[in-house]
């Protein structure tokens, strides 16, 4: 039985966002609310840096993703994007995705990644849509019609759904002129025992990106911002716009970033203690990650 939220939770999703329009189950609501839900509530990974495996149970993602106004990754923010989708009575299906996004494995069976991202399935009067509102950098802003082998417009990229080998569908994006795969992925149900397990090894994995490099992303009307360790990069929704980066040079700069520019609530210091809010070693890891890529950038090449 899929999860839904309290009317006083629900209102306070949709004063977290942003949105005041009608709650009917229509594509239109899922279109408002898939728009909103990235820009206003990040992309982080901060408690798998510290050590911390984030909890999947609703009330601790309402918690920190609406409460705390934290962000999170992709099991948070779909997690609690499905229960605002089933309180409204949307009909949603969990499914789980292998990553492709800046990796040669696409065509590689022995190179697949696992199934680690968490996308959803969602049901209107008439159609069938992907949702998505976590993945990082490259979130989608629309809901995909489920309609593979055309270019759907979002407010930001192109995207495309391709049926490729064994039944599985490939998503793409497209920059500039070039078509570039996000992940694949195939329409077997996800429970969330299987989401425990797949959150469990990506942010515990010795070698997991999450484990390893602050990433922090959100969308903005025409324009996407991400924070990949020290590299604030800002690039514009047309093959027209510069990117633009810029590096950061101490944790107290990336504590102004994640606060102003990505409007996260931080705690005031390491001695604070109030859930959910980014207490407990975030400037020992920020100064890490500042020491990390200032050792990377002045190794020998």
């Amino acid at each position: 039985m899929n999860q839904t939220l309290s009317p006083a939770q629900l209102a306070a999703y949709f004063d977290r966002i942003g949105y005041s329009g009608p709650q009917q189950a229509t594509s239109e609501t899922l279109h408002a609310l898939h728009r909103l839900h990235p820009q206003v509530i990040p992309f982080e990974n901060l408690d798998a840096l510290r050590g911390r495996t984030p909890r999947l149970d609703l009330a601790s993602v309402f918690a920190k993703l609406v409460s705390a106004r934290r962000g999170g990754y992709c099991y948070e923010h779909n997690l609690l994007f499905r229960a605002v989708l089933d309180t409204l009575g949307f009909g949603t299906t969990g499914l789980a995705a292998r990553v492709m996004w800046n990796s040669a494995a696409c065509n590689s069976p022995v190179a697949l990644p696992p199934r680690t991202h968490m996308i959803l399935l969602v049901e209107t009067p008439n159609e069938t849509w992907l949702a998505d509102v976590g993945f990082g950098s490259m979130t989608l802003t629309a809901p995909l019609l489920f309609d593979t082998g055309r270019e759907q417009a979002t407010p930001h990229e192109p995207f495309r759904l391709d049926l490729i080998e064994r039944g599985d569908f490939l998503l793409q994006v497209k920059l500039g002129d070039t078509w570039k795969p996000i992940y694949r992925f195939d329409l077997e149900p996800q429970f969330p025992a299987d989401y425990a397990m797949a959150n469990h090894y990506v942010s515990t994995y010795p070698e997991s990106i999450f484990v390893n490099h602050l990433i922090v992303a959100r969308v903005m009307p025409g324009e996407r911002q991400t924070l990949l360790d020290t590299t604030l990069t800002q690039r514009g929704n047309t093959a027209s716009t510069r990117e633009s980066k810029r590096e950061l040079a101490s944790a107290e700069e990336l504590r102004g970033v994640l606060q102003n520019t990505f409007g996260l609530v931080l705690a005031d210091s390491d001695s604070d203690t109030r859930s959910e809010t980014l207490a407990g070693g975030l400037d020992a890891v920020l100064e890490r990650i500042v020491q990390l890529s200032t050792s990377s950038t002045s190794a020998p090449s």
